[in-house]
């Protein structure tokens, strides 16, 4: 747990691209409410050692369901417009263009049907669902479960590296 009301966290990885990539420095700081598409930090509920950056999705009592890459919350369709790159490109290639960088990348590309596969979930009291979003490789709540509310620790603000893209980060 943090002690401090604003901290400094690197993304690792590319789960959380378009919107944020690989190597990039933000800072977060401790919010007191957690709302939908807040960019958040937490730990990983199957392995408490590793912070992620992810986007909640669902909040405690709601129904998440993906179905043909349309999310809807609660029987409400979600317009995810930071999404539209990404499910072009998957449309347009397959994310091979994109995904140059890991061959196993490009085959869980190549092979699906969706951007995003069907699920649906009910969030339960207390907890979130959180998802990457580069759903295709994202290791988020639909690997690891469901977040507990203790293990959320700040949401992102701001990216101040690298110096060429310092901008505040908004969440939708």
């Amino acid at each position: 747990m943090r002690l401090f009301v604003i901290a400094p966290v690197s993304v690792n990885g590319h789960s959380m691209d378009p919107t944020l990539a690989d190597g990039q420095k933000l800072m977060t700081y401790q919010l007191s409410t957690i709302d939908r598409f807040d960019i958040v930090t937490t730990e990983e509920p199957d392995d408490l050692d590793k912070l992620a950056v992810k986007r909640v999705i669902g909040l405690p009592g709601d129904q998440v369901q993906m179905e043909d890459d349309v999310l809807t919350v609660n029987g409400t369709e979600i317009n995810e417009s930071y999404l539209e790159p990404y499910k072009q490109e998957f449309a347009e290639d397959r994310m091979q263009n994109e995904y140059t960088y890991n061959s196993a990348f490009q085959d869980i590309a190549e092979n699906a049907d969706n951007f995003t596969n069907d699920f649906m979930y009910e969030v339960p009291e207390g907890q979130y669902f959180v998802l990457g979003d580069n759903r295709l490789i994202s290791r988020d709540s639909r690997t690891f479960g469901f977040v507990d509310r203790s293990m959320i620790e700040g949401e992102v603000a701001f990216r101040y590296w690298p110096l060429s893209e310092i901008s505040m980060i908004n969440n939708y």
